[in-house]
């Protein structure tokens, strides 16, 4: 269950009912996925945003509580013009709780308080979900590209289906698995050169169901699906695995595939500038929108995004999602697209080559949005996306490499607003553009133009390569250190070069051919380390 029970101490003082105050209201933790737990809680009043709620956590049943990130306060907002319709959210405290263990139930300890008046109390119980499994009383059923669709048919609840190597055609399937017992289609993994291999595999509005081991020409389609797996399969077309028209998909799990199609790493394909869906840069790798998803351990490669949620219109309820641990390279638009996210998505340590913009968030709906210990390595277009009004990303130990401006948030629409930068390092260099031609405006340090009095930058690392170390901040240009620190308002920078690294770097000049992502740890002695 989600919420189990509520063990509340409200304490309002007179003036409570002030504006500054905090009035709690409603207390939910949505949509929690296999590691990470979600919380939103509603509030009204505290118009001088200075309500703090503090997060600890443990296992049911263990003494010890641990501290997790506090929530953050999210004001009521929405996009305006910019976004078409026009995206609205309320005012709430929200954040997640990180890194746990699959099917366990964990109690959250929440402690809010308000200097102006408002005082709350609250243990809420949830439990992650679990990794998708067969029922453990599983029938198995041998199934070969010719009695394979008539088995299927009239599968059951818990049935799993093994599926001799051989060509099965484009296929819809229509039946639906429970919870706990899922429905299995599974490739005969004995021989993976040959597979079972369909021409296209529709699972639209299909529920409990687990796809493995499959060889797939023509994109697996999810929309409507709810709690389906699909794992360790190949899949190779210019739609990978999709879910992209409103409901989208629920609570899917999307894990360990190969996903790949036919992009080069061109200076032609680079960025949306090229025809959309044209020769030059088309195809989507993961593409998805709705709640509850998890997208994990995927290589992804030759797709203008590689991972991507949905914008605009095609927008459905994109908070809770997370995406990590993905292996991304060459996405000549986008690395991670994960624009309109609202509350709790979390891109987290994704490693990502050859692409034009590693992580976008475009925009961020309110959030908190975590882009959490992602590497990046020659990018053509910049580390971090925050046009459109971008609200409530939060980007905390992010490394990037590339040629042209090294810590650069380029807003070319509007400014972004609330965005957090904490222990991120972003090395830069080279007088040269994307495309291998000379420009004299980039090899900056530090290039962030929308940088407004919202946000927060500290603690981070930044440099540049056979360039000077400088910069600019909103409208403050800076030449060394000191200016740096000035500009943001953070007095713990540090300043880093090349000899940052552990292991020797190329410095990906020119962009062009791509690139392996090399070793980005650090190197014992780096001002950097642990800084």
């Amino acid at each position: 269950s989600l919420l189990a029970t509520f063990a509340f101490a409200l304490l309002f003082a007179g003036s409570a009912l002030a504006g500054n105050a905090t009035l709690p209201g409603r207390l939910s933790s949505p949509y929690p996925t296999l590691t990470n737990l979600a919380v939103e809680w509603e509030i009204e009043g505290d118009a001088n945003l200075n309500a703090v709620c503090n997060v600890e956590y443990r296992r049911s049943g263990e003494a010890v509580w641990h501290k997790s990130m506090s929530l953050v306060r999210v004001p009521a907002d929405d996009t305006g013009e910019r976004t078409w319709p026009i995206f609205r959210w309320t005012g709430k405290l929200a954040g997640s709780v990180f890194d746990l263990r699959p099917g366990t139930r964990y109690e959250i300890k929440l402690s809010l308080r308000d200097p102006d008046g408002g005082k709350a109390d609250t243990v809420i119980a949830v439990s992650t979900r679990p990794v998708p499994a067969p029922a453990p009383d599983a029938r198995v059923i041998q199934a070969n590209p010719d009695n394979f669709g008539s088995l299927v048919a009239c599968a059951e609840p818990g049935d799993v289906f093994v599926l001799t190597p051989g060509y099965y055609e484009e296929t819809s399937l229509s039946r639906d698995g429970a919870p706990g017992r899922p429905i299995v289609i599974r490739g005969d993994g004995a021989n993976p050169a040959i597979g079972s291999t369909f021409d296209g595999l529709d699972l639209q509005d299909r529920k409990h169901l687990i796809v493995e081991r499959l060889t797939v020409w023509g994109g697996i389609d999810l929309r409507g699906a709810e709690d389906v797996a699909v794992r360790r399969c190949n899949v190779t077309s210019r739609h990978g695995i999709f879910a992209d028209h409103q409901p989208g998909c629920k609570n899917c799990y999307i894990a360990d595939n190969t996903v790949t199609w036919r992009m080069p790493w061109t200076a032609e394909g680079m960025g949306s500038s090229s025809p959309w869906g044209g020769a030059a840069n088309e195809g989507e790798g993961i593409e998805i929108t709705g709640p509850g998803n998890v997208i994990c351990y995927n290589r992804v490669s030759g797709y203008r995004d590689c991972v991507s949620l949905m914008e605009d219109l095609w927008v459905y309820d994109q908070r809770c999602d997370d995406i990590y641990n993905n292996d991304i390279s060459v996405g000549p638009d986008d690395g991670i697209e994960a624009d309109f996210c609202s509350a709790n998505c979390r891109i987290m340590r994704n490693r990502i080559a050859n692409c034009g913009m590693g992580l976008s968030a475009q925009p961020s709906l309110g959030g908190p949005v975590y882009f959490i210990r992602n590497v990046m390595y020659n990018l053509a277009g910049a580390p971090f996306k925050l046009e459109r009004h971008s609200v409530g990303s939060i980007f905390l130990h992010n490394t990037s490499l590339r040629v042209g401006d090294g810590f650069i948030a380029p807003h070319w629409q509007n400014e972004y607003f609330r965005t957090v930068w904490l222990n991120n390092l972003c090395l830069g260099g080279h007088q040269w553009d994307s495309r291998g031609r000379p420009d004299r405006n980039v090899g900056r340090a530090v290039f962030l133009p929308g940088f407004n009095s919202t946000c927060t930058f500290d603690y981070n690392a930044a440099g540049s390569c056979d360039t000077l170390f400088a910069g600019m901040v909103a409208n403050d240009k800076f030449s060394d250190l000191a200016g740096l620190k000035r500009a943001t308002r953070g007095p713990h920078s540090v300043r880093v070069g090349m000899g940052t690294f552990a292991a020797a770097v190329p410095f990906p000049d020119p962009p062009v051919p791509a690139r392996e992502a090399p070793d980005l740890r650090l190197a014992p002695g780096s001002p950097a380390l642990d800084a």
